[in-house]
């Protein structure tokens, strides 16, 4: 997308890499219609080319299907489409000239709570459906309670399949009153809601004849103007060190960078920063980017940052403000989702913690109890985490690491564990 001086009063040019990106997943139960919905949004706002029509049209044909079942978009695995059912995170992309966007496409049978987690880590939005016949389930809970937990800052809670009960105002209502009741108990700020047909197309790209009741937006429009600039953390300046850049030749002879991703705050040339973990201070010399110097960086730019003084830092360092520092500490309680299929969380077992870009050792000091998230009931007396479990757990790492509460910032905040003998990922964490 260009923008050009004859339609942009202050004369910029705004190119499609500069159109912001939204992360959304989907969850509910099985059967309520998400693969569905993603494909009546892929179709209806014209993101899909014609051969995968095609292709889909062919599908739905060699099933029986009177209709194009849209679905076939995003699950894409072939036990998938034999089944009916979404058993990875499906991954799609599409954007409009307001947004780009990336779905996670979530299963919806709780044994997949761990793909859910892994899909909806990085949302800005999470979307719940839930079936208008059946109304709020225990997995339509499941998925609000996680949701919660990752700290997904928006949350839309789409009534789906309302042609199935006429389109009825009043069963709507009754949905939204029942989750409005629940979703009060959890962490959770901003929720709406949307009534859909997802295989009828109404109120998901165009608004809804059937629902002339309902005065707001589309799912689309929704999507397309929810404000999530402010998601990230823009106060507490945080800049995992990932590479130091020396690229030893004549033109950058004595060019040392400090390359990473910024996970928190503003950094701007001159500023007073602290390096971590050696507690020296110093000043920001300048910032360089792929396209060239800036004044200033913040979330979730990549940068390479130079400082004036000739001090030491290597990968899995942090620069922060001298006077907004991060947690440090070897003991760090997590709520922990269970990962691994084979072998349950071993107490005082090691393995391998990743958090930003610090690798450690550690072990597991204590399990304090496993969540029930049906209820949100704690359960002291069965702490063995099994592939799905959630539990609150201590770990003790072989060094520091820097960090804040998930709750204050999901970069710094989160964190994965390894198997050392297998080297799969076990477990996600989120920092309390």
């Amino acid at each position: 997308m260009k923008t050009t001086k004859d339609n942009n009063p202050d004369n910029t040019v705004e190119t499609f890499e500069d159109t912001e990106l939204l992360r959304f997943s989907t969850a509910g139960s099985v059967d309520d219609g998400k693969s569905t919905l993603i494909g009546r949004l892929l179709y209806d706002s014209k993101s899909i080319f014609e051969d995968q029509y095609d292709a889909v049209k062919s599908a739905s044909e060699r099933r029986g299907e009177e209709d194009i079942n849209l679905a076939l978009l995003t699950d894409g695995l072939k036990s998938e489409r034999e089944q009916g059912i979404t058993i990875d995170v499906a991954y799609r992309y599409f954007s409009t000239p307001k947004r780009k966007f990336i779905i996670a496409d979530s299963p919806g049978h709780i044994q997949y709570t761990r793909n859910m987690v892994t899909g909806a880590s990085t949302a800005n939005v999470s979307l719940i459906l839930i079936d208008a016949r059946r109304g709020v389930l225990e997995q339509t809970r499941r998925h609000a309670i996680i949701a919660s937990l990752l700290q997904i800052p928006h949350l839309v809670v789409c009534v789906n399949k309302m042609d199935l009960v006429d389109y009825d105002q009043a069963r709507y209502a009754e949905i939204k009153e029942e989750f409005e009741r629940f979703a009060s108990k959890l962490d959770v700020n901003d929720v709406s809601f949307i009534p859909i047909s997802a295989l009828k197309g109404d109120n998901i790209v165009n608004r809804s004849q059937n629902m002339d009741w309902f005065e707001g937006p589309t799912l689309l429009y929704y999507l397309e103007n929810v404000h999530i600039a402010s998601d990230h953390n823009f106060i507490d300046s945080r800049f995992p060190v990932q590479h130091v850049l020396r690229p030893y030749n004549d033109d950058f002879h004595d060019y040392r960078g400090y390359a990473g991703r910024i996970a928190g705050g503003i950094f701007k040339k001159g500023d007073e920063v602290m390096l971590l973990p050696t507690g020296f201070t110093t000043k920001i010399a300048k910032i360089d980017t792929f396209d060239g110097e800036v004044e200033k960086a913040f979330p979730p730019q990549s940068v390479s940052i130079l400082i004036e003084d000739d001090l030491d830092l290597s990968r899995g360092d942090m620069i922060v403000r001298p006077n907004n520092q991060p947690e440090v500490s070897q003991d760090i309680e997590v709520m922990l989702c269970w990962f691994d299929q084979d072998k349950p969380i071993q107490l005082r077992g090691k393995y391998t913690v990743l958090h930003t870009t610090n690798e450690v050792r550690c072990l597991i000091k204590e399990v304090r109890y496993k969540l029930d998230i049906n209820t949100l009931h704690r359960d002291q007396e069965d702490r063995t985490l099994k592939m799905n479990d959630i539990g609150r757990v201590v770990l003790r790492t072989t060094k520091p690491l820097y960090f804040d509460s998930y709750r204050q910032n999901r970069i710094t905040g989160s964190l994965i564990l390894i198997d050392e003998t297998t080297n799969n990922t076990v477990a996600a964490g989120m920092i309390i």
